[in-house]
């Protein structure tokens, strides 16, 4: 499946997080999400990508954004990654890759592309990163956000 497009509407999902508690699109709207995709819990990039969302959440949440991280790891792999990093944010489970797949994030060899996407407060696509490097990801997110509007 193809990546989503900016003015797409966001697939709906699903899924379990780190708080005990399953979590739906609908369940932010109202807000910006800044909804990231990551290949696996505990790798350097993977690490680095999830502490510069942890070091910068106060900067995007300023925005009205909440931060949202998704893999197809298991809640008890992502718990580990939360206490180890001190993560502060959310983490959604895929291990289905249904979330994955609708989101076009799914590689043919069932790895996962690294992507991140702004959805408006309306579940809209406001914005597409593609084939994301880690270094500076989140400062140009930093920048993006104040453009988006609801």
């Amino acid at each position: 499946m193809a990546l989503l497009k900016v003015g797409d509407a966001a697939p709906e999902f699903c899924l379990q997080g780190t708080d005990g508690l399953e979590h739906r699109l609908q369940d932010f709207r109202g807000e910006k999400l800044v909804l990231y995709f990551y290949p696996k819990d505990s790798t350097p990039g993977c690490t680095q990508e999830s502490c510069d969302f942890r070091d910068y959440k106060n900067v995007i949440e300023a925005t009205e954004a909440k931060i949202v991280g998704v893999s197809a790891d298991s809640i008890e792999s992502h718990e580990k990654f939360i206490s180890k990093h001190d993560l502060n944010f959310l983490l959604l489970s895929d291990p289905s890759k249904a979330m994955l797949s609708a989101y076009g994030v799914l590689k043919e060899n069932g790895g996962i592309a690294r992507t991140t996407y702004i959805v408006d407060a309306n579940g809209k696509i406001a914005k597409v990163y593609p084939q994301v490097s880690v270094a500076g990801h989140v400062e140009d997110i930093i920048a993006d956000l104040p453009l988006i509007k609801d």
